[in-house]
C-alpha cells in the first residue's frame, strides 16, 4: 500500500492563500502564459493540498523552473 504524505495545515494554508491571491488578483494582469496543463498555479495548489509543505514547495519550484518560452509544455500531472 502506498501512503501519501499528509499535508500540514499550519504551513500549507498560508501557501494556499498566496496562490489564491496570485490566481485572483495577479494572474488576470499577467495573462495565461503557462505552457503546461494544469497551469503552474493550479499545479502548486494541488501539490499543497496533497503533500507536505516541503515536498509541495519542491514540486512547485521545479515546475515553475520548467515553465519558460522554450519549454515544450503539455500535460504534466502531479506525481
Amino acid at each position: 500500500m502506498i501512503r501519501k504524505a499528509k499535508s500540514s495545515p499550519l504551513l500549507n494554508r498560508p501557501a494556499l492563500w498566496l496562490i489564491a491571491f496570485y490566481q485572483f488578483l495577479l494572474s488576470p494582469w499577467v495573462g495565461r502564459q503557462c505552457r503546461f496543463s494544469p497551469s503552474c498555479s493550479h499545479y502548486a495548489k494541488a501539490a499543497f493540498e496533497r503533500y507536505s509543505f516541503l515536498k509541495a514547495l519542491i514540486l512547485s519550484i521545479k515546475r515553475i523552473a520548467r515553465c519558460h518560452p522554450f519549454a515544450e509544455g503539455g500535460e504534466d500531472p502531479l506525481p
